[in-house]
C-alpha cells in the first residue's frame, strides 16, 4: 500500500503525538550514537532528516561542538518546537519545514546525514537515497534507523484478516533496504538489526503507543472509525493474548544502517601539444 505524505505530515502536527514513545526513540538514538562514537569523523555540516522535537539535534550540538546542523522535518508543530532547543556556543542551526526526499539545497552540502526512525514513514525510500547522495559530500557519511518487517507483526497479520483495509505499515527489509542502498550510489554499506520487546499492562496503551507512532497513513485506509464489530475482534485478540501471559508485548525490529558517498578518483590526464 501507499504512503500519503500529507497524512504523515498532519499525524505528527501535534507536538503532544510522540511524547509517549519517546522512550524508544531515544533509545535507539543512544544506540546510533553508540556506532557513531566508533567512526573517526569531523563534520562541518550535519543534516537530521526527518528530525522530530529536536532531541536528536541537541546530541549531535554535543558531540560535534563546531558543526553547523540542520533539522528537516515535514511538520511545522515538530520543527516550531525544535527551534526552542540551545545547542553548543559554536553550532549554527537552520531549519527547513518539507519532504527530506525532495530537499532544496545544492550538491555536495553536508558531510553527514542523520535520520532516526524517519525513513519508514516515506513511501519511496530508493528516491530518498538518491537525493541524500545527490547532497552528501565526496566520503560523507550517511546513518539512519527505521522499522523492520517484523515490527507488530502479529498484530499486523491479525488486522489484515478483520477485513479489506490495511491498517499497519508494511516496512522494508534490511536485503531491500541493502539493494536500494547500493542502487542509489551509496558505497561500504553496514545494516546490523536488533529486536526490542515493549510490555504493556493495558491494551488501550499499546494501541495508544501505536498511534503515536504516527497511526496510519496509508492511502487505502478506512476514512473513519473502526467499525464495532472489527474493534470488539481485536479487543477479544489482545484480551486472549494478555491472559495468556498477563502482559502485553510488542516487538521492535529495528535496522541501523550506514554507507558513504564514494569519493570520485583523480582523473590522470596529461596536456600534450605538437607544433609543426
Amino acid at each position: 500500500m501507499s504512503i500519503e505524505l500529507q497524512k504523515v505530515r498532519s499525524l505528527f502536527e501535534k507536538r503532544t503525538r510522540v511524547t509517549d514513545v519517546a522512550f524508544l526513540i531515544r533509545e535507539i538514538a543512544n544506540r546510533m550514537n553508540e556506532r557513531l562514537s566508533v567512526m573517526k569523523i569531523t563534520p562541518l555540516r550535519i543534516m537530521d532528516a526527518g528530525c522530530g522535537h529536536g532531541d536528536d539535534l541537541q546530541m549531535l550540538s554535543e558531540k560535534f561542538p563546531e558543526a553547523r546542523l540542520t533539522g528537516v522535518d515535514a511538520s511545522f508543530a515538530m520543527l516550531s518546537r525544535a527551534r526552542g532547543y540551545r545547542c553548543h556556543a559554536g553550532n549554527r542551526l537552520d531549519y527547513v519545514c518539507g519532504d527530506f526526499g525532495l530537499l532544496p539545497v545544492r550538491r555536495s552540502v553536508f558531510d553527514m546525514i542523520w535520520s532516526n526512525l524517519s525513513l519508514h514513514w516515506h513511501e519511496d525510500i530508493a528516491s530518498v537515497f538518491k537525493e541524500w547522495v545527490r547532497v552528501l559530500a565526496q566520503e560523507g557519511l550517511m546513518m539512519f534507523s527505521c522499522f523492520g518487517p517484523g515490527t507488530w507483526s502479529a498484530l499486523r497479520n491479525f488486522c489484515n484478516g478483520l477485513d479489506a483495509y490495511s491498517h499497519i505499515l508494511e516496512f522494508n527489509s534490511m536485503r531491500e533496504i541493502g539493494d536500494k542502498l547500493i542502487g542509489a550510489g551509496f558505497v561500504a554499506p553496514v545494516l546490523e538489526r536488533e529486536w526490542i520487546t515493549v510490555t504493556y499492562a493495558t491494551a488501550e496503551k499499546m494501541l495508544a503507543d501505536i498511534r503515536a507512532f504516527g497511526g496510519n497513513p496509508l492511502k487505502g485506509r478506512p476514512k473513519g472509525l473502526w467499525g464495532k464489530k472489527s474493534y470488539r475482534k481485536l479487543m477479544e485478540y489482545l484480551d486472549a493474548e494478555q491472559s495468556k501471559y498477563g502482559l502485553l508485548s510488542l516487538e521492535f525490529e529495528v535496522i541501523y544502517a550506514h554507507a558513504f558517498k564514494e569519493k570520485k578518483p583523480v582523473r590522470q590526464e596529461r596536456i600534450i601539444e605538437i607544433f609543426r
